[in-house]
C-alpha cells in the first residue's frame, strides 16, 4: 500500500511564496517521475509541472519562472517551491507520482488528498 501526503498549504497574500511538500509512505519498489496539478473551484485539474528521476523539469507556462519543482529520492519528497503568487494560483494542489509497488504489480499513478493554496489580493 502507497500513500502520497501534501504538505505546505495556507493562505497568502498576493506576490508572497509557499512551499508545498508531497511524501510517499508505504511499500514499493520504485518511484518515477513526480508532479504537481491543481484545480481551481469549476475549473479541470491541469498540470502544474513534473521532475523526472534524474530532476528534469517542465512547467506550464502560466508558472514558468515563478515556481520550481525539486525533489529528494532519498527522502521519497517532492516539492513545490511557489513564488510571487498570484490570486489566479489559487486551488487545491494535488501531488502525483508514477509508482512500481512490486515487480508483481502493476506501474501506475498515484495521488495525494490536495492541499489548499489561497492568494489574496
Amino acid at each position: 500500500q502507497v500513500q502520497l501526503v501534501e504538505s505546505g498549504g495556507g493562505l497568502v497574500q498576493s506576490g508572497g511564496s509557499l512551499r508545498l511538500s508531497c511524501t510517499a509512505s508505504g511499500s514499493f519498489f520504485a518511484i518515477y517521475a513526480m508532479g504537481w496539478y491543481r484545480q481551481a473551484p469549476g475549473e479541470q485539474r491541469e498540470l502544474v509541472g513534473d521532475i523526472s528521476t534524474g530532476g528534469g523539469t517542465n512547467y506550464v507556462d502560466s508558472v514558468k519562472g515563478r515556481f520550481t519543482i525539486s525533489r529528494d529520492n532519498a527522502k521519497n519528497t517532492v516539492y513545490l517551491h511557489m513564488n510571487s503568487l498570484k490570486p489566479e494560483d489559487t486551488a487545491v494542489y494535488y501531488c502525483n507520482a508514477d509508482i512500481l509497488p512490486n515487480l508483481s504489480a502493476p506501474r501506475g499513478n498515484y495521488w495525494g488528498q490536495g492541499t489548499q493554496v489561497t492568494v489574496s489580493s
